[in-house]
């Protein structure tokens, strides 16, 4: 049984208490948080105990720890946690920074501890499916790649202010994604960003509608569209073209009934956000952790990983300022 240790008591945190909790082979015996009252409240809701996050490092019953805390201590509390002798698995970004993170996977190659990132979305069914057809040669070589994240309404300037920006904390992901599927990084990364859904956004100095286009060493080309507005719903969807074929993962909808009448045909929306569409890959992520530390086998995601979609980040967010395409060589030799 892996005792485990979740530090960061809010929204995400809770989120990953409940597959920690949920999983027969981990048990969540301790609850750190900035706020006290938020860690006490999640500890008590699953039997936990409520501590700081130093006492829950330096534990040395508690094997893991689930790093859900604001991005600025990710790669620090990595570090310490490595060093403690943890197996950690650590809520993406690793840093907003690409050299302190660079660092950080330094420093944990020292302590020998497996660190996994929270990219998800590898987990989710569809896309996990899409990429098992692929590879099967389903669809013969894999030549164009769409990404579409559109999330239904922008978050607070306040958490804009703070977040690295859309490039590093919303479209991570889907530079990850592209990474997945793609099977290698890209050689350049030609960005084009704007702020037409709230002006504020843009006085914080960051985008909310923007456009990125990758191209590879044997002339594949990969496209990522994100907007903070998309009125209808979380809008979540993959299209891979490829020799012989077309790989399409689509949304997921609020239910299956389709109204076929002499007015048209009309379906569900997709569910509102990402709670409801990706509880699921939470679930199978943190399966895959708890089944690769407790066997000793190697993490499906890696620091490695992390550190190179947030390079893509970096790239992306150059690229935007200097409207010309960057070489991801240049700012990830």
């Amino acid at each position: 049984m892996l005792k485990v240790g979740l530090l960061g008591a809010g929204r995400i945190g809770q989120v990953h208490a409940v597959s920690i909790a949920g999983h027969p082979g981990s048990e969540l015996v301790a609850v750190s948080d900035v706020n006290a009252q938020a860690a006490e409240t999640l500890a008590v809701k699953y039997g936990a105990d409520a501590c700081g996050s130093e006492e829950i490092i330096s534990d040395d019953s508690i094997d893991a720890v689930l790093i859900a805390t604001s991005t600025d201590t990710h790669s620090d509390l990595i570090e310490v946690a490595t060093a403690a002798g943890k197996a950690v698995l650590c809520e993406k970004p690793v840093d907003l920074s690409l050299e302190r993170a660079r660092s950080c996977l330094k420093a944990a190659a020292v302590a020998g501890q497996p660190v996994m990132i929270g990219f998800n979305r590898r987990f989710d069914p569809s896309f996990a499916a899409l990429k098992a057809s692929f590879e099967a040669g389903d669809i013969g070589k894999g030549e164009m790649l769409s990404v579409i994240s559109f999330d239904p309404a922008p978050p607070p300037v306040a958490y804009v202010k703070v977040s690295g920006g859309l490039f590093r904390d919303m479209m991570i992901h889907d530079f990850d994604m592209a990474n997945f599927i793609m099977g290698e990084l890209p050689v350049t990364v030609f960005a084009a960003g704007t702020s037409i859904v709230d002006p504020e956004i843009g006085a914080a100095g960051d985008v909310d509608t923007a456009v990125v286009t990758m191209t590879y060493t044997d002339g594949r080309i990969a496209v990522i569209r994100n907007s903070r507005r998309a009125v209808y719903g979380y809008d979540q969807r993959v299209e891979l073209l490829g020799s012989e074929g077309l790989l399409q993962a689509e949304n997921m909808l609020e239910h299956t009934v389709v109204k076929s009448t002499a007015a048209g045909v009309s379906s569900a929306k997709p569910t509102y956000f990402f709670l409801e569409r990706y509880m699921p890959a939470y679930q199978a992520e943190w399966a895959a952790f708890v089944n690769a530390v407790t066997d000793g086998k190697p993490l499906p995601v890696t620091l490695e990983d992390g550190v190179a979609a947030l390079a893509m980040a970096e790239a992306a967010t150059m690229s935007a300022r200097q409207g010309a395409p960057v070489t991801l060589e240049s700012v990830y030799p």
